[in-house]
């Protein structure tokens, strides 16, 4: 695994445990203690999650709106300073680039963040088609990223930093807070696991002091280290997408369900602006949907979906939920087959097993 890259806070793995995978090109933990019990850590008290294998562009200047117009499906013209916006960009068919965080810092100050696998990729469709007066910079090497997600993510964090964490609204951050006297670029509360909590941006040197100190100052609460098996299996149980499983270039957002970020009344022609609003008003051809098994059997990516004894699709992610104790997927099927209780099979290991379309997502947080 020697090839892969490597996040700031590799060194320390091992001295929590960390059970490393190559996963799109990173050597990162899949576990720490356990799948099923990290799961249930950020659930009921709180985990910690290195997600330094994301990318962060900045994108400056003058005509650094525009550029980000022309390029995301959401508007972000609506976004104040000091506040974050989900998106996704596309191809002109509608196929999906990637979907991503825009932060912004101040008039003409961005920060796009963006998935791992997709940094290059998207760093050099982002200057393509930039125009105009804009700078465009991929700083990702140079920042680590730290995510405390779970119920008791803010009475721990509050323990390491004098600004006060309650003020921070979902979709809102800070700049230049200090933690554990290490000053961070942002703090957020965007979250990806369904549950209530912060990331954090740092320079990447600060990384492995920040890590030893939440995990010192949440040792009362149960705070664990986690890996990707459990911001997997969290992010599905909140129907939160995965790039590469409910979002490809071959999937559009509005086929992923996710809609919402995809604003087809802004002024800007926005690329794929014409095949998004077209499924929009008339609905794509097919349609993300949850399962649940009634058979036995566990729904797994790329697994054939059947109905009236054809296939109609297949599952994008599945497991057994963690929380629900039952076995659960996502699926892209076509359009007609997609209403709520209907019964289709999932071939499993050449077996066509019994499921039924359920309502999605599978996991609420309590209010």
């Amino acid at each position: 695994m020697s090839d892969l890259k490597r996040t700031p806070l590799f060194p320390v793995y091992k001295d929590y445990g960390a059970k490393t995978i190559d996963f799109g090109g990173w050597e990162l933990p899949v576990q720490f203690s356990g799948i099923l019990e990290e799961h249930r850590a950020v659930r009921e008290r709180a985990g910690l999650f290195d997600v330094s294998h994301m990318g962060e562009i900045v994108v400056q200047g003058p005509d650094a709106l525009a550029l980000i117009q022309k390029l995301v499906t959401n508007d972000a013209s609506k976004l104040a300073d000091n506040q974050a916006q989900y998106s996704a960009m596309c191809y002109p068919d509608g196929g999906t680039v990637d979907d991503l965080l825009i932060y912004k810092r101040g008039d003409q100050d961005y920060v796009l963040v963006v998935n791992a696998a997709n940094i290059e990729k998207d760093f050099e469709w982002i200057q393509e088609h930039a125009e105009g007066d804009v700078t465009i910079r991929n700083i990702s090497d140079e920042v680590a990223l730290l995510a405390l997600q779970g119920p008791h993510a803010e009475q721990i964090l509050q323990k390491l930093t004098d600004e006060a964490l309650a003020a921070i609204k979902p979709f809102y951050f800070k700049q230049d807070v200090s933690i554990a006297g290490n000053k961070t670029m942002m703090v957020s509360r965007t979250g990806y696991t369904g549950e209530d909590g912060f990331e954090i941006y740092l320079p990447a040197e600060h990384a492995i002091d920040v890590w030893k100190a939440i995990l010192d100052a949440g040792e009362e609460e149960g705070v664990l280290p986690c890996g990707l098996g459990a911001r997997d299996t969290l992010r599905f149980e909140a129907r939160l997408p995965l790039y590469g499983q409910e979002l490809t270039k071959e999937i559009t957002p509005i086929e992923a369900g996710i809609g919402f970020a995809v604003k087809v009344d802004k002024e800007v022609d926005f690329i794929g602006k014409a095949i998004l609003a077209e499924q929009k008003k008339n609905g794509a051809p097919r349609k993300l949907v949850g399962i649940e098994m009634i058979d036995r059997g566990i729904p797994r990516s790329h697994y054939p979906v059947y109905a009236e004894g054809r296939q109609v699709g297949e599952v994008t992610t599945g497991t057994q939920s963690p929380t629900l104790k039952k076995n659960v997927g996502l699926a892209l099927i076509e359009s007609e087959f997609a209403e709520l209780g209907r019964e289709v099979e999932v071939e499993i290991r050449k077996k066509r097993l019994k499921a039924e379309i359920v309502k999605t997502p599978f996991y609420r947080r309590p209010k």
